[in-house]
């Protein structure tokens, strides 16, 4: 249920950030979602590929063995 309903708010904060900028550039809402997902499946996975990588060693170096990720004891 929590991923699940994470996902679903993620989802519908984009439609409505679509809906919004569009108003506001006279686009089509479908190109704005295009162009968001896109941005969202690519660099928004980038970054967060780097945060993680960027927290884990952080993580190794202080020796900090509860927050480990993929450890569950």
């Amino acid at each position: 249920f929590l991923d699940t309903s994470k996902q679903a708010i993620g989802m519908l904060f984009i439609h409505f950030a679509n809906v919004y900028l569009s108003d506001l550039t006279e686009e089509d809402p479908c190109s704005l979602y295009l162009i968001n997902f896109l941005l969202d499946a690519t660099l928004g996975m980038l970054l967060i590929y780097v945060g993680i990588r960027a927290v884990s060693s952080i993580v190794e170096w202080q020796q900090w063995e509860s927050l480990r990720f993929g450890e569950y004891g």
